[in-house]
């Protein structure tokens, strides 16, 4: 999945947990687990949730990075 993030960092920068990250924001310690680890890229609307907690732009923690072929190489 090409989209990346810095949560885990940002996380630590405002000192929350996954637990209270997720209150937060609305969803489940899990779910923000799973952004961490890059398996579950959000809605822009948790995107834009989890930006306003962390009093960072949505582009400072997410981010979008094409997949290169070989064939493009």
């Amino acid at each position: 999945m090409p989209l990346y993030n810095n949560l885990k960092e940002y996380r630590a920068r405002i000192g929350v947990n996954q637990t209270r990250m997720g209150e937060l924001a609305g969803v489940s310690r899990q779910t923000i687990s799973q952004i961490e680890r890059g398996d579950y890229s959000p809605s822009v609307t948790l995107a834009l949730k989890i930006a306003k907690i962390c009093n960072a732009k949505v582009e400072d923690i997410f981010r979008y990075e094409e997949e290169v072929s070989e064939d493009e190489r």
